[in-house]
């Protein structure tokens, strides 16, 4: 019997999808993903307030589903996900960068996260930097070789409180050589470990912190040329998970 009170479960009117599944954070991104597979039609379901889509690309089902902000939400359709058939997720989302030498438009595929999320504490973990799994960081690496796409790799901060980004903490990040912050992967990483499945995310610089001056990128062209980039490598991600 199940320590939790209220569990995730499948509900009688919702679909059954196969072990690949892509979670992605914005709107506008969802759009673009919907065009590089090819999806057409509506929405087969909703988890929360997000909607779900289903593709068979070379005898492979996948999932889609977003938007998606914050850790706590995000947890909560990564649960849902899993109950329906899910087993290897990957996340596409954007983030902050902290260190000079990553730029607004670069790619982070993030190996680590630092906590400074609440929902990781609900979920038992036996690692303070959570980590994803070693395939899906091997499938991400793999397909953006592939495609000459260049990238950086480290660990992501998670946050709930971008307005509480100081220069106190972005140094101290700096230091422990942390790339960038976001709101959910931290969560994302502690939750799949402890339902033992595998995930793995390829995040997007939309702005910059690193000189403890912020500079925003996210109606750059180049951020936007990324954006599209990231959407069209996703199936490539998928065909190796």
């Amino acid at each position: 019997m199940p320590e939790e009170i209220v569990c995730p479960r499948k509900g009688k009117n919702d679909p059954s999808i196969g072990p690949v599944a892509v979670m992605v954070a914005m709107e506008k991104d969802l759009t673009l993903m919907r065009q590089s597979m090819g999806i057409q039609g509506r929405a087969v379901g909703r988890i929360l307030s997000s909607r779900l889509y289903k593709v068979t690309r070379r005898h492979q089902d996948i999932a889609l589903v977003g938007p998606m902000i914050g850790a706590p939400y995000a947890v909560m359709i990564l649960e849902k996900l899993i109950v329906l058939g899910a087993k290897k997720i990957l996340f596409l989302g954007w983030c902050g960068s902290i260190q000079q030498g990553v730029r607004i438009a670069d790619f982070v595929v993030p190996d680590r996260a630092v906590i400074g999320e609440g929902t990781s504490g609900y979920y038992t973990v036996d690692n303070e930097y959570p980590k994803p799994s070693d395939a899906m960081i091997n499938a991400i690496e793999e397909s953006l070789h592939i495609c000459s796409i260049s990238f950086h790799k480290g660990p992501v901060w998670s946050t709930d409180a971008p307005y509480r980004e100081t220069r106190q903490k972005v140094l101290l990040l700096q230091g422990e050589g942390v790339l960038g912050v976001d709101m959910e992967l931290s969560a994302l990483f502690t939750a799949a470990r402890f339902r033992q499945v595998e995930i793995g995310a390829l995040l997007v610089v939309s702005d910059e912190l690193g000189t403890l001056r912020w500079r925003p990128g996210f109606s750059s062209a180049k951020f936007n040329r990324s954006r599209k980039t990231a959407a069209e490598v996703i199936p490539a991600i998928c065909e190796r998970l």
